[in-house]
């Protein structure tokens, strides 16, 4: 067992490494897994959870939405980012269902922002295999290649 001074010492470990930038559970415990003892780490964990500093769900919309303000990602490379996060995968595709429309939209928006770009060096098909890598649907890639502009 531990005393209500370590529990306190190693709390505020833990919300330092939370409120300098969200995370994921799973970061927290890789993070401090070597350092504090399990059970105070998964008592750390609960305590902080129920406060509303730790939340999941909250933390999948505002990656989403950084990813969307950042970078020009398909839905399953979004959807790996926050896998290796350690986010449960039931909490992604719950997202992801919820704003289908929002997705598709930005996806085919970030797919034509590629094409913009790589149309002045490769062939069609050299985009096309590109955008089906990153993880871009069959469907969007076929809309945004006919609606290429030269």
């Amino acid at each position: 067992m531990y005393s209500i001074e370590e529990f306190e010492k190693e709390k505020a470990k833990v919300m330092n490494y939370i409120m300098y930038k969200k995370r994921t559970i799973q970061e927290v415990k890789n993070k401090f897994q070597s350092t504090i003892q399990k059970d105070l780490l998964c008592d750390i964990i609960e305590y902080v959870k129920e406060a509303g500093y730790l939340n999941e769900k909250d933390y999948v919309k505002r990656a989403v939405n950084e990813f969307m303000a950042l970078k020009t990602l398909s839905i399953r490379e979004m959807q790996y980012k926050l896998y290796q996060k350690g986010v449960p995968k039931d909490l992604i595709e719950d997202y992801f269902y919820e704003h289908t429309d929002e997705m598709e939209e930005y996806e085919k928006a970030s797919a034509q922002k590629i094409v913009g770009k790589k149309q002045a060096t490769l062939e069609n098909e050299e985009i096309r295999n590109y955008l089906m890598k990153k993880g871009y649907k069959e469907r969007i890639i076929k809309e945004v290649l006919e609606c290429k502009t030269y």
